[in-house]
């Protein structure tokens, strides 16, 4: 008995050795998975990609614009915050010193038209008498948006208009949350203000604090109005006003286009908020804002029409001028009364494009811009296909602006990816908000779109809700994947960007965004980081592709050739998708190119990926998910390299060499701007 036991559990010692040495090794097959790319790099199968595939969207919310790239520090500079309500509110602005020495409330005093409120501050104590006021004085102070990043010896311009029945002696100045630290002190001492006067200072800060504040303090006694309360930096991109930060992470992606100023922002949900171009061109004191009532906060409008275009102009961009078509969320104008909106867009255009001595034209050579902007493309609307009075008043639009302008192309609400329009278009637009599995694969969603037609603008496009978190690799690697699949069909796709861009830290309303900011910090979500390795597609030749693996439906490729503007280069990039968890070891098949076609000592790869599929990016560690570039060791038109799970990865090599590329970073991207 005791024998035939040991023997028992020898035998099943063995057998159990055998099985687990079998499942160790199926689930080494399972981790490391072959897959195939063969490449055809000849002439005659490739095709030139769209010089406008990919660029980018802005839109008015999360603050993008409004303590974001707009660079105004000043939050509710004119007082006119809650729109049609009376007594305005004053928000954020506050009181410094308590209800027996100042009284703040808003009036309708101000010398502007169009935004007629002004705030009246009373100054109860003196610097004599019974009524001591305490040191400093009292007044009023502004944190702008979640505080003011002043920097150490740099320059701000403060402009205000004020008026007073008796002379004036304020104390101007840049100080910590608290108003303890004082970083910039100016007194403004004035005799005659009993009608509207402009007062300019120049405040050069002798500290910094991301978290500073503005303060108007008085040690005199009586009655002061204010009204349009301006501070810029000087230090803005070119002197535009864009926070240089913020446009340099722009920049860096060479978008092609820029689409603006929305989004839902430019319908609102009722008329009455809708973007308006006429209300925010000219002095910036004499725009009277408005109430984004889609995103829930109020606008000055100091990013405006003129301002869009100049960034655009800035950025090298095409501008893509969204605009709304009498149609909001809640409410439309019937087709029969569009007419005065078709006249409003007419105008509008001619302000872009007009000669410096046509009527709009005119008012944009006076804001400094004599010659016209490159605006070729418009589109009439946003998500307002099923709206009952969009194809009536599309067709207005359409027709006026043909006939004044046949070349700009228009781009129609409806999607025509699986059926033809029933009315005449250039592009039309698609949006996609989903889950990471939908949008990865969305790749295929334009393989059988028409090539005849109207071509696709993917206006808006993102994985959205738990997938995205904050901005996770999972979104990202989607994200590229329905890229690849863009460029495999850009014969049927024009152009194609990411919403929304920006984010400020404190309102986000919407997740998740390509840029997260605060006042004075900014970093690149994955999203962000992986458009990088597209920006080089714009104008490039698509080679033709075919990847073979068993598990097809989670790898995706394309290959390109392109051309690099800092040595002069061509290069073949081959950028791959590995949206599984196993290891793949993908051979490269090139053909169609002549033998040693490519310098081995110039090739590179560069991954993104992290170690959990959720990872993020912060300001405690904004390069966590980002960028690495590696060289290439063995690089042949017949090669094999290895994809880690959950990864985007692209390789670049040198077809013909004239001069010397150097590794790039995330940190060297940066450094570019």
């Amino acid at each position: 008995m005791d024998s035939s036991r040991s023997l028992c559990r020898i035998l099943l010692l063995v057998l159990f050795g055998i099985s687990l040495q079998y499942q160790c090794s199926a689930s080494g097959i399972d981790a490391n998975e072959t897959a195939l790319l063969l490449v055809n790099a000849s002439e005659a199968s490739a095709r030139k990609m769209p010089d406008t595939l990919f660029g980018i969207f802005f839109e008015e919310i999360n603050h993008a614009g409004a303590g974001g790239l707009w660079a105004e520090l000043i939050s509710n500079r004119g007082f006119e915050s809650g729109g049609h309500k009376f007594p305005s509110s004053i928000e954020p602005w506050s009181i410094i010193g308590d209800e027996s020495s100042v009284i703040v409330s808003t009036d309708l005093s101000s010398c502007f038209d169009q935004n007629k409120v002004a705030l009246q501050v009373q100054v109860l104590c003196d610097n004599k008498g019974a009524k001591i006021c305490p040191d400093g004085g009292v007044g009023v102070h502004n944190p702008g948006f979640w505080g003011m990043n002043i920097e150490q010896g740099k320059k701000y311009k403060l402009v205000f208009y004020v008026r007073s029945q008796e002379s004036i002696n304020l104390l101007v100045g840049l100080t910590g949350s608290n108003g303890l630290k004082k970083l910039a002190t100016v007194v403004v001492v004035a005799a005659n203000v009993s009608n509207w006067t402009k007062v300019e200072v120049l405040l050069e800060a002798e500290g910094t604090d991301p978290n500073s504040r503005l303060e108007l303090r008085s040690t005199t006694k009586g009655v002061m109005w204010f009204d349009q309360v301006s501070l810029m930096p000087l230090d803005t991109y070119k002197g535009h006003g864009f926070r240089k930060d913020l446009f340099g992470m722009l920049k860096a992606l060479k978008p092609a286009f820029i689409r603006f100023p929305g989004g839902c922002f430019v319908e609102g949900s009722w008329l009455r908020n809708a973007f308006r171009w006429k209300e925010t061109i000219g002095p910036w004191e004499e725009r009277p804002g408005h109430f984004g009532d889609v995103w829930n906060y109020w606008t000055d409008d100091g990013l405006g029409h003129f301002e869009f275009l100049q960034l655009a102009e800035d950025l090298d961009a095409l501008p893509v001028w969204v605009f709304n078509n009498g149609i909001s969320h809640n409410d439309q104008v019937d087709t029969f009364h569009v007419l005065p909106l078709v006249q409003e867009i007419l105008d509008g255009l001619e302000f872009a494009r007009g000669d410096p001595d046509s009527k709009w034209g005119s008012i944009r050579a006076a804001m400094g811009h004599p010659e016209p902007f490159d605006l070729r493309y418009v589109a009439i609307g946003n998500e307002d296909c099923d709206k009952t009075q969009y194809h009536g008043n599309y067709l207005k639009f359409y027709s006026a602006i043909k006939e004044a302008y046949p070349d700009i192309e228009i781009i129609s609400n409806c999607d025509a990816s699986a059926k033809a329009l029933d009315h005449p278009a250039d592009l039309y637009d698609f949006h996609i908000y989903d889950n990471a599995s939908t949008v990865f694969s969305l790749a295929n969603h334009f393989d059988g779109a028409p090539r005849n037609g109207p071509k696709a603008f993917i206006s808006e496009y993102a994985v959205h809700g738990n997938d995205a978190g904050k901005g996770s690799l999972l979104a990202a690697l989607a994200e590229a994947g329905f890229l690849i699949g863009v460029e495999k069909n850009s014969d049927a796709v024009e152009m194609a960007s990411y919403a929304p861009l920006f984010a400020n830290n404190n309102d986000w309303t919407w997740k998740a965004d390509a840029i997260v900011f605060t006042s004075s910090q900014a970093y690149g979500t994955p999203s962000y980081w992986m458009q990088h390795l597209f920006k080089e597609s714009n104008g490039a030749t698509l080679l033709s592709s075919t990847l073979q693996a068993n598990s097809s439906d989670s790898l995706i490729a394309s290959a390109i050739t392109w051309r690099n503007e800092i040595d002069d280069n061509e290069y073949l990039r081959i950028k791959v998708v590995n949206f599984g968890s196993s290891t793949v070891t993908l051979k490269i098949s090139i053909s169609g190119l002549e033998q040693n076609s490519f310098q081995s000592f110039r090739a590179t790869k560069t991954t993104l990926t992290s170690t959990n599929v959720m990872d993020e990016n912060s300001f405690e560690d904004p390069k966590k998910v980002s960028p690495v570039e590696t060289m290439v060791e063995k690089v042949s038109e017949n090669m094999d390299v290895v994809l880690l799970p959950y990864s985007f990865t692209s390789f670049d090599l040198l077809r013909k060499s004239i001069g010397i590329r150097t590794t790039t970073t995330a940190s060297d991207l940066e450094s570019s701007f």
